[in-house]
């Protein structure tokens, strides 16, 4: 099958990622830092060596800043539950993933706090000057999505992360379709968190993600329990990253973690050069069809293009791929309020997402596909 379903998570992983997968569950296999015995140390290195390449990845010093957690969604969790308060003010795009909307949504409904939800321009960018205009006294938390899931497009998060320093507001980014393509150097930024997952552009194992938290950042842990360390209290320890990881690591999908993004590291600016070029040519050769319509008036930054065909709906022409043998994804993306503004709440949108081995071929089997499916109308 042709695979451009990059952007829920790439496939396939390098060979390596999958052997140290292998080889952490029949080599070592024990839990890390929960015991003494070398399989237990061994194990621990392992982990503690994926923080130092992720931190590597983000060019930041303390790997102890990096939380590993089961994805970017519960990075994402974390970062909103641990910082926000009752009676704070929180600042998102309609940009944003569920995973971001729905629990800031849910303590807006619980009528805990306020909220300002930004729409984006013609172009697809919320600006710092809008954030700017929307920070209030009481603003805690600016959450921005640096690449869109639906529509490819990065946000600048440079000029906002200035407009966030200066009003003493916290940044969240979330890196779930950038990192490993594009630039992500949170302190160049001035973002305070860095949410992302490790299976998608890390090239890591279902069930890795982790937050980045700056220097002096206090975030309140989502989950208590052990922690290998300070086990004669029952309070949870203050120091990172024990403080904000409780119960046994996905030391397996870490150690696949650890290899993915050291390949990547080492391979990043070919990668976005790559996915550039075949996500320009997908959403170029798509603007000559007749009956078909990208959601964006531009290229994308990241490999993802999402489009429509007249006369049917996004699921409709995503099961017509999938009997084509290409693998997209139809529908809402787990973002609704981008399919809102844009107008495609009620048929979603098909999205093509690219990765580090998709090719010129596949991208031109898609679109002699889409081609097909439009003139049947």
């Amino acid at each position: 099958m042709i695979y451009l379903d990059n952007a829920a998570t790439s496939f396939p992983k390098p060979p390596e990622v999958i052997r140290a997968v292998s080889g952490a569950m029949e080599k070592i296999g024990a839990n890390p830092g929960r015991a003494g015995h070398r399989l237990s140390l061994a194990a621990g290195r392992v982990v503690w060596n994926c923080r130092e390449e992720l931190a590597l990845m983000l060019d930041v010093p303390n790997p102890e800043n990096i939380v590993f957690g089961c994805n970017c969604t519960d990075a994402l969790n974390l970062a909103i539950y641990g910082t926000v308060q009752p009676g704070d003010h929180v600042i998102t795009t309609m940009l944003e993933h569920n995973s971001v909307l729905r629990p800031i949504n849910g303590m807006v409904q619980k009528g805990l706090i306020t909220w300002t939800l930004l729409a984006p321009s013609a172009s697809g960018v919320v600006t710092a000057e809008q954030v700017a205009d929307a920070i209030q006294p009481n603003t805690r938390l600016v959450v921005i999505n640096h690449a869109s899931n639906v529509i490819g497009l990065a946000q600048p998060v440079e000029e906002i992360g200035k407009v966030a320093r200066a009003a003493g507001v916290l940044l969240l980014i979330d890196a779930a379709q950038s990192l490993g393509v594009l630039p992500v150097n949170p302190l160049r930024i001035g973002a305070d968190m860095v949410a992302f997952p490790g299976h998608k552009g890390l090239l890591g194992p279902y069930g890795t993600g982790a937050l980045w938290i700056r220097d002096g950042v206090k975030v309140e842990p989502l989950h208590e329990g052990g922690t290998g360390s300070s086990s004669e209290s029952m309070l949870q320890p203050d120091e990172m990253p024990e403080a904000l990881e409780s119960g046994t690591l996905n030391m397996a999908g870490i150690a696949g973690l650890l290899v993915g993004t050291r390949l990547v590291r080492q391979r990043r600016q070919e990668i976005f050069e790559h996915e550039k070029a075949l996500s320009d040519r997908m959403w170029n050769g798509l603007q000559d069809m007749h009956g078909v319509c990208t959601l964006t008036t531009r290229a994308p930054d990241v490999g993802v293009v999402s489009f429509n065909i007249s006369g049917f709906t996004s699921g409709e022409v995503a099961n017509k791929l999938d009997k084509a043998n290409i693998a997209t994804r139809g529908g809402l993306h787990c973002a609704p309020a981008i399919h809102t503004h844009l107008g495609t709440l009620d048929r979603g949108a098909v999205r093509a997402s690219v990765g580090h081995s998709s090719t010129k071929q596949d991208v031109d089997a898609l679109l002699s596909a889409v081609r097909d499916i439009a003139k049947e109308v």
